[in-house]
């Protein structure tokens, strides 16, 4: 089958959920049969998100091919069998950025580069590179429709229908349908403002979701219609939910899935919706509480730590547990103020990061956590810190640190290694503190080999190679691995050169474990990852006692 498009745009204001919206008609689209995958066009100007700060834009999601994205690509796997890399993540920065490489080369013969055609023509190239490879290719548009930096966008995709015709091609716009509670109503100018700005370019959307607090009425649906000429069944109910993986069934509900194979076309069978149900029931339903307090500096946020917030519930629901997460700022708490929100922890988690601002702070919540047999994971920086950690307190290597925090000390039991062979490229690469930024990093998935008859290997059911998500700089420094062996720690996971060291454990503990990779970019709600499932198995049992 020739691949058809969706396209979803947002308006009235951010944060209206088109990620899900977009993640979730996937989901529907991969119950009824098809394959689909995804792209997310983002009007900023940074080439990528890999340098932006956190508190700004919400995690970096990494692909198995290396490539840093917008947080929504993590949506769209976690919700669909889709394998996302490079080409489906693009930025004006990224656009423009070849537009102009072209014009210094030549490409475009000497002509005035303009807007239309040629980066609207550049975008176009960017999505039809989706071309064959699924049955729908469902492409979100960041931002608000009215921003400046989005028009080449839209103009882009307002050309493709012309392009690739109507039944190839399908409009969702994602707009918010307010209640105001003074006047005990819900108000749909700003979805008819919407509307018309979206019309003023070319673009008449197929279908409305309306995000709203409570169901619409048929007189409100009818109202939308009317003003947005729209039918009336394609307007489309987006409620608010308490857990975001009922979305893709509420949607069902509204028959929105029907709506989209029927503007496409598309025969499809009757989706099959039974591991969601069941995964759900399951949420909804949990036997058990664990509290898990997560260490961090960016704690603030909650976008900024998404893909483990959602990793951990995942593990949770696979143990029949609703995981309550105490999010604890490392740069703020220290001390007995620190000790006593941990005293009331099932685990500790320390994630990811960059950067010297927290370390102690995170660094106290290690020594606490080993000293207290709480179960503990650690994930990349986390794990470094772990090994620092333990090197100073154990290892007798009391001046033992970083070379990104201390570059002077005389212990860097973790460092930036100079040379190193790179799975992903098939060659040694050669890095210093001199090399970009992107190019001392790790990134992309790397293959693990496990030491048997470790807590490693027992979380991945005793699989001898897995591979996972990096994105770092810094590495372990294997000249210091024999002495932290001697002293109690355990590397139960490496390279398959054993060049590079992936995970640490302590054996004499409960459960403690470190690892460099991130496997919460892995993790699924229907297919959970095996080291969330075993922490919070371990939180579990240190709650219930023997």
């Amino acid at each position: 089958m020739k691949t058809k498009f969706i396209f979803i745009t947002g308006g009235v204001l951010s944060s209206l959920g088109k990620g899900l919206a977009a993640a979730s008609i996937g989901a529907l689209l991969e119950a009824r049969g098809l394959r689909v995958t995804f792209q997310k066009l983002d009007p900023y100007i940074n080439v990528d998100p890999g340098t932006m700060n956190p508190f700004q834009h919400g995690e970096v999601f990494v692909t198995d091919d290396g490539t840093e994205t917008d947080l929504d690509l993590g949506h769209y796997e976690r919700f669909t069998n889709a394998k996302l890399g490079k080409k489906h993540n693009y930025t004006s920065g990224r656009i423009y950025y070849s537009v102009i490489s072209k014009e210094r080369r030549g490409d475009y013969l000497g002509g005035t580069v303009q807007v239309i055609p040629h980066v609207t023509d550049e975008i176009k190239q960017a999505i039809l590179q989706l071309e064959g490879e699924a049955d729908i290719a469902i492409i979100e548009i960041g931002g608000t429709v009215g921003d400046i930096e989005g028009l080449p966008f839209l103009e882009a995709i307002r050309q493709l229908r012309g392009n690739l015709g109507k039944e190839n091609t399908l409009y969702v716009h994602v707009t918010y349908v307010p209640h105001i509670k003074t006047a005990g109503e819900l108000k749909t100018k700003p979805t008819q403002h919407s509307v018309k700005e979206l019309r003023s370019i070319g673009i008449q959307p197929d279908i409305l979701l309306c995000r709203s607090e409570m169901p619409l009425s048929s007189g409100i649906k009818s109202k939308i219609a009317l003003f947005c000429d729209v039918r009336e069944d394609r307007v489309i109910t987006a409620k608010d939910v308490k857990c975001i993986y009922e979305v893709p069934m509420r949607f069902h509900e509204e028959a929105l899935d029907e709506r989209v194979v029927e503007a496409l076309n598309i025969w499809t069978r009757v989706p099959i919706l039974t591991l969601w149900e069941d995964f759900i029931a399951r949420a909804r339903q949990p036997q058990y509480k664990v509290r898990i307090v997560m260490v961090g500096k960016y704690v603030g946020l909650t976008e900024s730590y998404k893909s483990l917030n959602e990793s951990l519930f995942h593990g949770g629901v696979a143990n029949s547990a609703e995981v309550d997460i105490d999010f604890v700022n490392s740069e703020e708490m220290r001390g007995k103020a620190l000790e006593d929100r941990l005293s009331m922890a099932d685990g500790v988690l320390v994630p990811g990061g960059f950067g010297s601002r927290g370390i102690a702070g995170k660094l106290e919540a290690i020594t606490y956590a080993r000293e207290n047999k709480i179960p503990f994971l650690g994930i990349c920086l986390g794990m470094q810190l772990a090994v620092i950690e333990f090197a100073r307190n154990v290892a007798g290597l009391h001046m033992a640190d970083s070379t990104e925090f201390a570059p002077s000390t005389p212990d860097p039991v973790i460092y930036l290694m100079r040379q190193w062979y790179d799975y992903q490229t098939g060659r040694v690469e050669k890095r210093d503190e001199g090399s970009d930024l992107g190019g001392t990093m790790r990134l992309g998935a790397y293959p693990c080999k496990f030491i048997a008859s470790t807590k490693a290997s027992a979380a991945y059911n005793n699989a001898a190679e897995v591979f996972e998500r990096h994105r770092h700089r810094y590495e372990f420094n294997n000249e210091y691995k024999e002495r932290m062996e001697k002293a109690g720690m355990l590397f139960s996971g490496l390279s398959p050169n054993k060049e590079l060291v992936e995970i640490a454990e302590l054996p004499d503990h409960p459960w403690f474990l470190g690892c460099q990779f991130h496997p919460e970019f892995k993790s699924r709600p229907l297919d959970p990852h095996p080291l969330f499932v075993a922490f919070i198995q371990a939180a579990l049992a240190k709650r219930l006692g023997p």
